[in-house]
């Protein structure tokens, strides 16, 4: 919860500067209600509902199952935008949505001596990685309603980098939703003190930077600029080989053992993602 709030107020900071260098002002100028009303809904889904569930998924069953789990997001997607945008929902859609939770389903399951399958991992962790999966992929949908409201209310007389930098500018509004989100929750919580323990710890502030940068600045930003300038199917996929990606730092970092069931799981999940969007 505390890396979230600090990770969200400095992500506000650097994006702040971010449109100010690049666009002449230090807030989402052009913004609407609609805009703000719409991109808020994705924070509070995508941020504090998703992260919180991705982060407390991560304590339970490690990062490398989490974002295994997160490979829900493009299905979870389809499906919100099938019903919030009346996208099509096809057999080959449910064909890769199919796919995808068998090769979850590989990773995650065992036999036991009497031939049942069971959990190889903690039930309350893979609850909350299918929370945060459920989370990305509702609130990308939220996002791209969001940024085409703030599309629309652009003049056609602004600058010509506030196209370019649109996405930074959305993901500056998450950012202020979601921190008010968390600040709020830490509120009900009573665990301010955390907060300010954090802020003095020198460590934590480095780590909780980095995350910043990598996540909320140029992770997020960047994925809604992938969804507003290519196919969101695309984008989603690409989006979803983190958990191909995360391997290589698990093995190196954290010294984990990597199982040939493990692998095939995720691979028959990527490619029901794959399949998904060709």
């Amino acid at each position: 919860m505390v890396t979230n709030v600090l990770r969200l107020v400095l992500a506000t900071l650097f994006l702040a500067v971010l449109l100010w260098i690049t666009i002449g002002h230090p807030y989402p100028v052009y913004a609407d209600k609609d805009t703000w009303l719409w991109l808020g809904l994705s924070a509070l889904v995508g941020y504090v509902f998703g992260d919180w569930c991705l982060f407390n998924c991560y304590l339970y069953i490690g990062p490398r199952f989490g974002q295994l789990l997160m490979t829900l997001a493009p299905p979870m997607a389809a499906v919100a935008g099938w019903m919030m945008l009346g996208e099509t929902l096809t057999w080959k859609s449910v064909l890769a949505m199919t796919i995808t939770l068998c090769g979850i389903g590989i990773s995650i399951l065992s036999r036991d001596s009497g031939n049942h399958f069971r959990l190889d991992l903690p039930l309350k962790g893979v609850l909350l990685g299918i929370g945060a999966g459920v989370g990305q992929g509702v609130g990308l949908v939220l996002s791209k309603i969001g940024m085409q409201h703030y599309a629309d209310a652009i003049p056609a007389d602004a600058s010509a980098a506030m196209g370019g930098m649109m996405p930074f500018a959305s993901t500056m509004m998450r950012a202020i939703i979601g921190g008010l989100g968390f600040l709020l929750i830490l509120g009900l919580q009573k665990d301010f003190g955390k907060l300010r323990g954090a802020v003095k710890d020198s460590t934590a502030m480095k780590y909780a930077t980095i995350i910043t940068l990598f996540g909320p600045v140029l992770g997020v930003s960047l994925s809604l600029m992938a969804v507003r300038y290519a196919n969101a199917g695309i984008a989603s996929t690409l989006m979803a080989l983190t958990p191909v990606i995360i391997i290589l730092p698990e093995v190196l970092i954290n010294k984990k053992r990597i199982r040939f069931k493990e692998i095939a799981g995720l691979a028959v999940s990527i490619t029901g993602v794959a399949l998904f969007f060709l």
